[in-house]
């Protein structure tokens, strides 16, 4: 039997199983003829909008514009304030001072629509998530502020099933229909992010160039499959069939960042999703992450990260109360 090597999409798809979008609300929006909502800064989170029904303009903070049609989804990943208006000089209320009405598990409803008006003129859902890439974290720095996939499906063509089916979902107010809202939700955003990743990422990190390198990917596909495993830079060679000297250079060359630092930086954003997102107790995630002691593991931890694993830990019971 013939042994085929792994490929560099085998790489991009393992770093995209450790993205999370994890939910932190959803709101259903109907709107009147006009209409201005502002969206406050949210570092650390993405804010993502669906457009069902309408049309509208996106302003970020800087002035720049985005005209949307209905079937268009916005993936916002640094969480930047903007706004969605019916027109350029429209009147802006934050959406967090207006009333909601709850719909169901982490998802509300916004109704703007004057009485006066039998069906509304726009209609969207919009999420504010934490974007967690868990592997994949480094790029999230390069992402472009504003991610936009058409709703006619020219750059997207793979989108517009769940599109759709998005459209029937916020049209139709069926049984349940929230939660299968956040789900498809969750699912179109990172679609937007593998497309992203799969066309170089606008030629914007070093990573994305390694992943395409027939020596690299080989040694970053067994380092993110097995993370905790006692790598040397040794190993990683060995991993890519090249001498020591030649994959630290190349690998300094390509991704910017010496091999063993690359390991460490990699293991503790997987910490960091492990501690806040599944609370996993500190000595488990040093055990799987292949520290010997949890003296060790928090020592590299709070070098990286900037603070303890158990700041980290406080801060997501904070966050959750």
């Amino acid at each position: 039997m013939s042994y085929a090597p792994p490929q560099p999409t085998d790489l991009i798809s393992e770093l995209l199983t450790g993205m999370r979008l994890h939910g932190v609300q959803y709101r259903r929006i109907q709107t009147g003829p006009t209409f201005g909502l502002g969206f406050p800064p949210k570092p650390g989170h993405a804010y993502f909008h669906y457009l069902a029904v309408g049309t509208a303009i996106l302003r970020g903070a800087d002035g720049s514009q985005h005209r949307l049609s209905a079937g268009d989804v916005v993936l916002l990943p640094h969480g930047e304030e903007h706004a969605l208006l019916s027109g350029d000089d429209h009147p802006v209320q934050c959406l967090e001072t207006i009333d909601a009405a709850p719909l169901g598990d982490a998802v509300s409803g916004i109704d703007t629509c004057p009485s006066t008006h039998a069906v509304p003129s726009a209609v969207l859902f919009h999420g504010c998530m934490v974007f967690d890439l868990g592997g994949m974290q480094g790029l999230s720095k390069v992402m472009p502020a504003v991610m936009l996939a058409d709703g006619n499906g020219t750059q997207f063509p793979g989108l517009l099933p769940m599109v759709d089916a998005m459209k029937r979902e916020v049209c139709s107010g069926r049984i349940g229909y929230a939660g299968i809202l956040s789900r498809l939700a969750d699912a179109v955003a990172a679609m937007i992010v593998r497309d992203w990743v799969e066309r170089g990422c606008d030629g914007a990190s070093g990573l994305v160039m390694a992943m395409r390198d027939p020596r690299l990917s080989l040694s970053l596909l067994a380092l993110h499959r097995d993370p905790g495993r006692d790598w040397t830079v040794e190993a990683l060679a060995a991993e890519s069939n090249i001498s020591r000297s030649v994959f630290a250079d190349r690998f300094q060359t390509v991704i910017g960042t010496a091999p063993l630092r690359y390991v460490t930086e990699l293991r503790m954003q997987l910490a960091s999703q492990w501690l806040t997102h599944q609370s996993l107790p500190i000595e488990v995630v040093a055990e799987r992450l292949g520290y010997a002691s949890q003296a060790a593991f928090s020592r590299a931890y709070k070098r990286i990260m900037g603070h303890s694993p158990g700041a980290t830990r406080r801060g997501r019971a904070l966050a959750s109360t």
